[in-house]
């Protein structure tokens, strides 16, 4: 399995989608809070390029957009 991180934050919509889908399919993957921990959006800015959430790091390499990471999870994770 891969190294898996959820960059987000509580209010973003989108990261609300991705979490709901996550919890629903029992799915558990370290996530951090990009508004709670400073440093968290410092670190996915130096990942990815930019402060954008949601995003999944997967193996170091960053997925950004809502559907496209539920999409990664339907198609690869494996519980």
């Amino acid at each position: 399995m891969p190294n898996l991180t959820l960059y987000h934050f509580e209010a973003c919509p989108y990261c609300a989608r991705v979490r709901d889908f996550l919890n629903k399919e029992g799915i558990s993957v370290p996530m951090k809070d990009t508004h709670v921990n400073p440093a968290y959006q410092e670190e996915l800015i130096k990942i990815g390029g930019k402060p954008q959430v949601p995003c999944l790091v997967i193996d170091g390499k960053a997925l950004y957009e809502s559907l496209d990471i539920i999409e990664w999870f339907k198609k690869n994770y494996k519980k």
